[in-house]
């Protein structure tokens, strides 16, 4: 193979879709349970709290950033390219995101 890619040219995209689904259950959970969509914010008063705020943010980050995306586009009248800007950096992450939970999974 040129340049010596990859033998399993289909493992980024599954990387990709994991991290998405995974961000979106996360996410849809956090609403679930509170009633309120997952934010960026962390108000915690423990260590405890600031951690779990800290994971939720990891591991939901892709969905809670296009989910803003596209709110900035419809209601707030953004320009389409901070769209695209933030659909490139939540595939990127979701691509990490993805590779670290099937590491995780295939590790147990």
């Amino acid at each position: 193979m040129l340049g010596g890619g990859d033998v399993y040219p289909w493992r980024q995209s599954l990387h990709h879709a994991v991290g998405f689904v995974t961000a979106g259950i996360i996410a849809s959970f956090v609403q679930l349970v509170s009633g309120k969509p997952a934010r960026f914010e962390l108000a915690p008063e423990t260590l405890i709290g600031s951690l779990g705020g800290v994971m939720l943010g990891l591991t939901a980050g892709p969905a809670i950033l296009m989910r803003n995306a596209w709110r900035g586009m419809r209601i707030e009248a953004r320009p389409p390219f901070w769209f695209l800007l933030s659909l490139m950096v939540a595939g990127v992450w979701s691509l990490f995101s993805g590779a670290i939970v099937l590491g995780i999974l295939i590790s147990v």
